[in-house]
């Protein structure tokens, strides 16, 4: 019986992994870098975050980008204090594009509060010790474009901030998100030609999403191994959005494709954010978080995720 298409891509993944397996074991000595995105638990203390994710063996975090105001969002002295506590480090921080601060606007009030949130954001994250700041070039929850011109207004106002990615050491992560969330910079291939639009070493990395991804791309791994050394988090959840381990998801080829592409190394994160199924997941970030539900969705795919890579790597 013939391969599938998608089979035949899966295969040539496998074997590259496994060549490099074979003739350089050296390369996987070290495991890829488990990390959590914690704006998806919900109104909680950061300690109570810390806690669950302490249990699970968790040592970094994607902080919650909620500096939406000058008096909003964490305190990084009493932030360090909390992790340290716990023996966790940040990874990055996940920012947070709605229509109040969408680069792309077509009302310059919000792309003004687009510029001022990621300047606070960029002295927060290089305050805690992140790697990154996750930069969303159109609002989620907006599916409509605004006009043809989103695209270029977006580069335009991300160039005045670019500056501030290298003078504070933090690496502008894009994220490309399914179509159903935003209205453009859907695939990885979309998210380098406007890397390329903005034309500046402070805007030169990616945040990938595997949920995205599945509607969004040909092939997940194949999309990786596109995004090359641009990737610097990857985004993860099963196929329906939950806990790893809970839908369809071919992980095996997720972590090969990573495997071959070196991401087991400092200053590159895999980081599950599973935030369910729906159109804009935004509202997460506000909802009362089921303390057993999330034990159990950090517990299993945090164990779930280890063994398959231990299972590829053994």
């Amino acid at each position: 019986m013939s391969l599938q298409n998608f089979e035949v891509k899966n295969k040539e993944i496998r074997n590259a992994f496994l060549e490099i397996k074979q003739n350089h074991p050296e390369q996987f000595k070290q495991r890829l870098n488990f990390s959590w995105s914690n704006w998806g638990f919900g109104i909680e203390t950061l300690t109570e975050t810390a806690d669950r994710l302490e249990q699970a063996g968790i040592r970094y975090i994607e902080l919650h980008g909620n500096h939406y105001g000058s008096n909003l969002g964490y305190n990084a002295k009493e932030t360090l204090a909390v992790l340290d506590q716990h023996q966790i480090q940040v990874s990055g921080v996940c920012g947070m594009f709605s229509v109040d601060n969408d680069l792309s606007s077509n009302r310059a009030f919000q792309r003004q509060a687009a510029v001022d949130y990621i300047k606070r954001e960029l002295e927060f994250t290089a305050a805690v010790g992140g790697t990154y700041l996750l930069i969303v070039p159109g609002a989620v929850g907006r599916p409509h474009a605004y006009d043809q011109m989103e695209f270029d207004r977006s580069v335009e106002t991300l160039q005045l901030v670019a500056d501030l990615f290298v003078d504070y050491h933090i690496k502008a992560a894009i994220e490309p998100i399914r179509s159903a969330e935003t209205s453009f910079i859907h695939t990885i291939a979309e998210a380098q030609a406007y890397i390329k639009a903005v034309d500046h070493p402070g805007v030169q990395h990616i945040n990938a999403d595997v949920y995205h991804m599945q509607v969004e791309e040909s092939h997940i791994g194949k999309a990786l191994l596109a995004a090359g050394e641009q990737l610097v988090n990857l985004h993860m959840a099963d196929s329906n959005r939950g806990a790893l381990g809970d839908g369809s998801l071919d992980l095996d080829t997720v972590i090969m494709a990573l495997y071959i592409l070196g991401f087991n190394r400092e200053g590159r994160y895999f980081t599950p954010e599973p935030l369910g199924p729906g159109g804009d997941p935004y509202p997460a970030m506000y909802g009362k978080p089921d303390k057993r539900s999330l034990e159990r969705l950090v517990q299993q795919s945090v164990t779930y995720f280890r063994t398959r890579e231990e299972a590829l790597l053994k």
